[in-house]
């Protein structure tokens, strides 16, 4: 396969320019400005005027299999997936029964072997989320698993979390933490703000977040261990962060596209669409996101990507699950609010959605180099584009029928086109 005459960015060589790219047998084996086909036979896609870039990458996903699989399926997830421009994902173990023994995890691969892109699993950090007793990290890890997370069930259980940094250090393994204080949240989902105070209920302050990330700051400072904040939503909470950085700490923050381009007053309009896990803070606190994004405190995007049924969805707000899709939008969504706002370069929001999350998890991919794997999507900048039909089994978002600028037109997985628009 040969892709002709798109401007290749590439975040880890620094690379921004026109050229041709040749694939063979699933790698990159040459990049330059022009490549002649030698074969008949061979692919020849034409890229101009298009954006070549290394395929995305998410750590953050909710596939919901096993367990809730009508409301997504591996196979179903991994659709939306590429459809994204993804070729790489990490899937969360929050399913039913949870990811938390070498068992689960062999069995995930197993079943993820023959799907269109390399779907990974975390393992639980504590057995079936209980929070009382670690899971057997030393053989999870050897097993594959990428990361330790309880996400969606916040670690309250201190002692526990200080043994497992440890354990963690000891291993080279990243944990990933959720974290809101369910002590602190009367109604989750929902910011403590005036939004929550117009539709009479409490919500969820943002001492619930902000409160865990201090304790986590303070425990990675002090142990060495390697740790990521989950969908971080409050501008405290970036500064928590950074000072932990400044200090010497091993720690990384994600963010979700729908932090970076809502407030809470989304609530208001969307409903249900619009409650999360963190929720949509206010206006400050998605303004001081994209600082931390620019001033590199935060250095991965990643979609959280929580498919719930229209049925659910349905329900009275506070009834309703929290939660919303987002692999089919991130790239426009991130492309809209931060690079054609100009608050970062294109290079840049590569790197948060591709580059970083490879080297941060240590995951195959990130880069377009001459030997690597052949991970690649191909974008249309100027394309404008509606969404009304998802390959995800849900369509729970509030960019739902939002005309969106930035449209994948293929991904390539392993030097095979998965999809193509």
């Amino acid at each position: 396969m040969i892709i002709k005459g798109g401007r290749v960015i590439d975040p880890l060589s620094k690379r921004d320019e026109v050229l041709d790219i040749k694939i063979e047998e699933g790698k990159i084996v040459k990049i330059v400005k022009e490549i002649e086909a030698s074969d008949v036979k061979e692919e020849v896609i034409d890229a101009r005027g298009k954006l070549v870039v290394p395929g995305l990458i998410d750590v953050h996903v909710h596939f919901r299999d096993p367990g809730q699989t009508q409301k997504e399926d591996l196979v179903t997830g991994s659709q939306a997936a590429i459809a994204g421009g993804f070729t790489s994902v990490v899937q969360m173990a929050n399913t039913s029964p949870k990811i938390d023994s070498k068992e689960k995890i062999i069995e995930h691969y197993k079943r993820a072997r023959d799907l269109a892109l390399k779907v990974y699993t975390v393992s639980a950090l504590t057995k079936n989320f209980g929070d009382l007793e670690l899971v057997d990290m030393e053989e999870n890890f050897k097993r594959g698993a990428i990361a330790f997370t309880d996400d969606g069930i916040p670690n309250r259980n201190s002692k526990l979390i200080l043994e497992a940094m440890n354990r963690a250090k000891e291993l080279g393994a990243i944990i990933s933490f959720h974290e809101e204080d369910p002590e602190l949240i009367e109604q989750n989902g929902i910011n403590h703000s005036e939004v929550s105070d117009k539709l009479g209920i409490y919500g969820s302050p943002n001492i619930a977040e902000t409160s865990f990330i201090a304790r986590d700051v303070a425990m990675a400072i002090y142990t060495g261990a390697k740790i990521s904040i989950q969908h971080i939503s409050t501008g405290l909470g970036v500064d928590l962060v950074k000072f932990g950085k400044e200090m010497g700490a091993n720690i990384y923050a994600e963010v979700t596209p729908h932090h970076i381009a809502l407030n809470d007053s989304a609530v208001l309009e969307y409903g249900s669409l619009a409650k999360m896990n963190p929720p949509l803070r206010s206006e400050e606190d998605r303004l001081r996101i994209i600082r931390g994004i620019k001033e590199g405190t935060i250095e991965i995007i990643a979609t959280d990507h929580a498919p719930h049924t229209a049925e659910e969805k349905a329900k009275e707000l506070t009834k309703a699950p929290s939660g919303i899709i987002g692999l089919e939008t991130s790239f426009s969504i991130c492309y809209e609010n931060l690079v054609l706002t100009k608050e970062i370069s294109l290079m840049k929001l590569i790197e948060l959605m591709s580059t970083n999350p490879a080297r941060i998890y240590g995951l195959e991919g990130g880069e377009i180099g001459e030997g690597k794997i052949a991970d690649l999507a191909i974008i249309d900048l100027e394309s404008e584009y509606k969404i009304d039909k998802y390959k995800s089994k849900s369509s729970n978002t509030p960019f739902k029928d939002k005309t969106l600028r930035g449209e994948v037109l293929y991904t390539i997985s392993e030097g095979k086109i998965v999809f193509k628009k």
